[in-house]
């Protein structure tokens, strides 16, 4: 009765005994907030290498290094969920094509590759450089950084540049594939109406780019700000329009979604009302669609549809940002943790609050968001993100 006790505090109407208990918490709510991350870092980047979004160049190594610093920590949510985390590598050994959740691991492992590839390409002429200015264990580790070799003639460089060209535009289709499929996945559970609706894999994907470049821009700007750097606005006001753009799509999906349903009005509408207007009333009416949709949108608007100052831009651009992560994780409890508090009795529901520190609890939530920014500042030590700290005088990825 005690874990009972921990993961649900009350019940409304009738539940059955083996629904107060909230199996995917917030470690399976932390799993899909990170991939979004990712993949919506991976599409920031591509908007430069594949579309060549000029403005977006003093972003474009950032976002790789950025998606690969979450896509190291993506998996720790649902290790640490599980009870014998060393069996996940079972999926490798023993591989099913049948398996949905062993699919994750393929189109993981997959992505992950494409991903150190294109950031080897990328900066290989800049571990060349470094590698000269280098002795002892970094000399070595440039060294394997640069694939082994030298070649830093126009031609290598060309080829190089072909290269991460190819392996940006096949990322970019791997990288909504790994976070559509999260989606995937709730919308395949057709026992649970909440989660059964075709549209739950679009509705990840547009959140994961809505995140992907939201983060983007607040890390950017708290470095710059620490650095003691001048922000790059027109980046900035680049990214804001995309934000703005992906972010209509999103909440429109969002809405879509809830508004089938209702529409529809099935025997299982009756539930989702009550869950709607009841244990999700706050975090989701309130928080989710008020606070940081509603506003977030009339802020992107008037960024969008009117020439702000630089000063203005400085300000509102990581608060709307900020604001809109928090939307994101919002949608990620709601889903996650909102369609396990109805009952299948249909005729109850149970109320979740997390615990500090339990094995999935609030702490170790913390812990497993601040690990990917630990390892981006030491990834910063052999990657230099900024053009103005490459001792190779030019971009060698510009087109």
């Amino acid at each position: 009765m005690r874990g009972l006790a921990e993961t649900a505090t009350a019940a409304a109407g009738y539940a059955f005994p083996n629904d107060l208990h909230i199996h995917w918490s917030l470690m399976i709510v932390l799993y899909p907030y990170i991939t979004g991350i990712v993949a919506g870092a991976f599409i920031v980047s591509s908007l430069y290498h594949v579309f060549k979004i000029k403005s977006l160049e003093p972003i474009a190594r950032f976002s790789l290094v950025f998606a690969f610093a979450f896509l190291a920590c993506a998996t720790l949510p649902l290790l640490n969920h599980l009870g014998h985390p060393e069996r996940a590598f079972n999926m490798m050994v023993t591989p099913s094509s049948t398996s949905a959740m062993a699919g994750f691991g393929f189109i993981y492992s997959a992505y992950a590759i494409v991903l150190i590839l294109e950031i080897l390409f990328i900066y290989r002429p800049t571990m060349v450089a470094l590698k000269d200015m280098s002795t002892g264990f970094m000399q070595k580790l440039y060294n394997v950084l640069a694939i082994g070799s030298d070649n830093v003639s126009p031609e290598s460089l060309a080829l190089d540049h072909k290269i991460i060209s190819f392996l940006a535009g096949i990322g970019i289709p791997m990288a909504c594939i790994l976070h559509g499929y999260v989606g995937f996945i709730f919308g395949g559970v057709k026992a649970n109406p909440l989660w059964a609706t075709p549209l739950m894999p679009v509705i990840f994907l547009l959140s994961a780019c809505v995140s992907g470049i939201a983060g983007i821009i607040v890390t950017y700007m708290i470095i710059m700000k620490v650095k003691g750097r001048e922000v790059d606005l027109e980046c900035i006001r680049t990214c804001i329009q995309y934000l703005w753009g992906f972010f209509i799509l999103d909440f429109v999906f969002e809405m879509l979604e809830l508004f089938s349903h209702a529409y529809m009005a099935t025997h299982h509408w009756e539930t989702l009302h009550e869950l709607y207007w009841g244990p999700l009333y706050v975090s989701f009416w309130i928080l989710q669609v008020l606070v940081f949709s509603v506003i977030p949108f009339l802020i992107l608007t008037w960024m969008n549809l009117f020439r702000l100052g630089d000063t203005l831009v400085r300000i509102f651009a990581p608060l709307v940002s900020l604001m809109i992560l928090f939307q994101v994780l919002l949608m990620r409890w709601n889903v996650v943790i909102g369609g396990q508090l109805m009952s299948k009795s249909e005729r109850g529901s149970v109320y979740f609050h997390p615990e500090w520190l339990e094995k999935e609890g609030i702490l170790p939530a913390l812990l497993i968001m601040v690990l990917p920014l630990v390892i981006l500042y030491v990834l910063s030590k052999i990657f230099p993100f900024w053009l103005e700290d490459d001792p190779v005088a030019s971009e060698p990825t510009a087109g």
